[in-house]
């Protein structure tokens, strides 16, 4: 193992996720559980550096290649899919969605029943970027609800409402089981936390309304447990829009993102996004994208100040 003060080293946990064969959260795990060797030696901290370059890193047994390039996916996951690498129930997950190409992570979550926009790459350092607090990155949400809340009630929740912090609803809201396989861990009632403020306006008026949400938090199931808070299911939740991505794919599709989308997300990651409004897709199906169909806006032009 190299010195852990020379220039070249890296924490060890990013030269796994860099590889491509997890994620920087997953490599954690991984190195804690001891299946994690430097050239020869097992090792548990997750301080611990090494050199990719001189050291000889084992994950599992079989040694690392270096780090690979760094690949960019959107999908459009849809109903009845779990955002995680495996499922020990057997359920269908994301990764299924990406049929070739190197292995890649999803950045966030979205739950076993909710659909929509999810972002997947193999670059740690952006998908840590985009999940931090502080980023404060835009999700756009097209959410279906049983019944007409109130003005009063909406209010709470763009101004912020407490919840519960764990993966169950709370039972005494909603429908009686209306809890996805993804919640069966149990919640203490008296673990409660504040949502951030968010943006709620009515998108199609009927017995059961459609509202169009957007966040910059993405706690488990938030929007769940935000609506059965004032009294009021939801029925469905579509995520259409991820920081300045907008979704343009059919259900179980997946595509790369161009040269712009990537250095647009970098930018959302550092807070440096200039936040036009963006026109969402509307909730009723996703128009069908033929080859040759897709063209991203272009970025508009600066105009140089003059220098007197």
């Amino acid at each position: 193992m190299t010195d852990s003060d020379g220039g070249s080293t890296q924490r060890l946990q990013k030269i796994i996720a860099a590889a491509g064969v997890a994620s920087r959260r997953k490599a954690e795990e991984l190195i804690l559980a001891g299946r994690v060797q430097i050239n020869g030696k097992t090792v548990t901290e997750l301080g611990t550096k090494a050199d990719p370059e001189r050291d000889h890193i084992r994950v599992d047994g079989k040694l690392l290649h270096g780090a690979e390039r760094p690949r960019y996916y959107v999908v459009n996951k849809p109903k009845g899919y779990v955002t995680t690498a495996s499922d020990p129930e057997g359920r269908p997950t994301v990764m299924d969605l990406i049929k070739a190409g190197p292995r890649v992570f999803p950045v966030g979550r979205l739950d076993y029943s909710s659909e929509g926009l999810l972002l997947m790459t193999n670059d740690g350092a952006l998908a840590n970027a985009l999940t931090r607090a502080a980023a404060r990155v835009e999700k756009t949400y097209l959410v279906k609800v049983s019944g007409h809340p109130s003005e009063s009630a909406l209010h709470q929740l763009r101004h912020g409402i407490m919840i519960d912090r764990g993966s169950q609803i709370a039972p005494r809201r909603g429908k009686p089981g209306d809890r996805d396989p993804e919640s069966a861990r149990p919640a203490s009632a008296h673990d409660r936390v504040m949502t951030a403020p968010a943006r709620i306006r009515l998108l199609r008026d009927a017995e059961n309304p459609w509202y169009e949400m957007v966040l910059i938090e993405g706690r488990n199931r938030e929007i769940r447990k935000m609506f059965e808070e004032i009294g009021h299911h939801v029925e469905k939740i579509r995520r259409v829009g991820y920081g300045p991505l907008v979704l343009d794919l059919e259900p179980g599709r997946t595509r790369e993102l161009t040269r712009e989308e990537v250095a647009a997300l970098h930018r959302a990651a550092e807070g440096r996004s200039a936040k036009p409004e963006k026109k969402m897709p509307r909730p009723g199906r996703t128009r069908p994208v033929r080859e040759g169909d897709r063209r991203p806006a272009a970025p508009k032009k600066r105009t140089s100040r003059r220098v007197r």
